[in-house]
């Protein structure tokens, strides 16, 4: 059992638990005034002990359902006992004190406990009707009442007790309600914050895969290059220095920009690989530099006359520089062609080579497909591989677009 009464926040409860203190202290004042003014009406001292004992029995709520019922009956025996045998002077107000403790008592919100909550209102208000029809017909009233007046009175104190129980029991009902409504959106305001915190999470991990994706394409296509040059740099340095020259001063230069791209990540700066140039410019600069690096002379092909969204125009730049990068570092390819077109409300962007290939499902993706699977992901596209060994390789990423995005701007 609960050593104390129930504690609640709510204030609506509080005031309830304030009025029922008071209601048993205007019954304490009207027993001790009936003892003072009629010491042979009824037995006093029962009554006083029961109503000290009715009264304590408040800080024992008992928890579990089984103990409730009997700790319900309990007091309905207490009471009747007071009310038949102690004659107490003013029982309904014990009833109605017992109506709102069990109705707090019973505080569940299920269909089972709401039916007890109002079985228990109802025979309070009948045994309370019940002692007062036969102090009212036995003459035992505090107040006289004449025999002509006894069924107005009876009518009318039977209207307005009815009333008071159901008053009592709405109002119990209605603060019950409030209160399970309060835990219930502090529990949901408990989940937001959960999920706040997982969102929170989940957009970190997603930005720090936007950075490992932008240090493998830029830095990692900075750095193939940068090796290439450097490995024509020691075949020429003897035969051709001033060939050697110019490839180191290129190699300054890559070094320059990847430097530059590593503190853009680094700082979360979303890189702008295009500098303002439309895409199949910026494309035609990797394909020409691709060029001079490997000596193999791609064909282009871009066939969109729309404008497309910049963040479509990023991951097809970041998509073909990817391609462009594995081809230098394992396709030992002789012909390149990057097709990017649009058919009816998709685009789509082709990477071929006649390199030697690879076993796809055998061999483990490396991170730049994983990052070209994320980016296409990342705006709704789908990305196909096909390749074998000895048979070249052919990247194709295709972008559903809307008609009114691929017509705008």
């Amino acid at each position: 059992m609960n050593s104390s009464p129930v504690q609640s926040r709510s204030s609506p409860i509080q005031l309830l638990l304030l009025l029922e203190w008071v209601l048993l202290a205007i019954a304490a004042i009207v027993q001790i005034l009936v003892t003072i003014s009629n010491p042979d009406l009824g037995l006093p001292l029962l009554n006083m002990l029961g109503l000290i004992l009715f009264a304590a029995i408040r800080w024992c709520l008992p928890d579990r359902w089984s103990h409730k019922l009997l700790y319900t009956a309990a007091e309905f025996g207490l009471l009747l006992l007071l009310t038949f045998v102690g004659d107490f002077p003013s029982p309904s107000l014990l009833y109605v004190v017992l109506t709102m403790r069990n109705c707090i008592l019973l505080a569940g919100q299920d269909v089972l406990e709401g039916k007890v909550r109002s079985t228990i209102t109802l025979l309070a208000l009948v045994i309370c009707l019940l002692s007062q029809t036969y102090r009212l017909w036995s003459g035992r009233l505090l107040v006289h009442v004449s025999p002509s007046q006894i069924g107005s009175v009876w009518i009318g104190f039977s209207i307005v007790l009815g009333l008071v129980f159901l008053f009592l029991h709405l109002l119990v009902d209605a603060i019950l309600a409030e209160r399970k409504g309060q835990e219930q959106l502090a529990a949901a305001n408990m989940r937001l914050c959960e999920y706040a915190l997982r969102v929170e999470e989940l957009a970190t991990a997603q930005e720090r895969n936007r950075i490992a994706r932008d240090i493998h394409d830029s830095l990692g296509h900075s750095l193939t290059v940068f090796n290439i040059h450097i490995g024509a740099v020691l075949r020429l340095l003897h035969k051709d220095p001033l060939e050697a020259e110019a490839l180191l001063l290129e190699v300054k230069d890559l070094g320059s920009q990847a430097l530059q791209e590593v503190r853009q990540s680094v700082t979360l700066l979303r890189a702008e690989p295009l500098k303002g140039r439309s895409l199949d410019a910026a494309i035609g600069s990797l394909a020409t530099e691709f060029q001079r690096t490997t000596g193999i002379n791609p064909t282009f092909t871009y066939r969109i006359a729309q404008s497309l969204s910049a963040e479509l125009n990023y991951t097809l730049y970041r998509l073909v520089q990817e391609s462009l990068t594995n081809i230098y570092k394992h396709a030992a390819a002789t012909q390149v062609s990057i097709e990017i077109e649009q058919i009816e409300t998709k685009i789509q962007a082709i990477v071929r080579d006649n390199g030697k290939g690879f076993a796809l499902y055998c061999n483990p993706a490396g991170f730049g497909l994983q990052g070209m699977r994320e980016r296409t992901l990342a705006v709704g596209g789908i990305l196909n591989i096909q390749t074998a060994l000895t048979g070249g390789c052919q990247i194709q990423a295709i972008f559903p677009v809307d008609t009114d995005v691929l017509t705008k701007n």
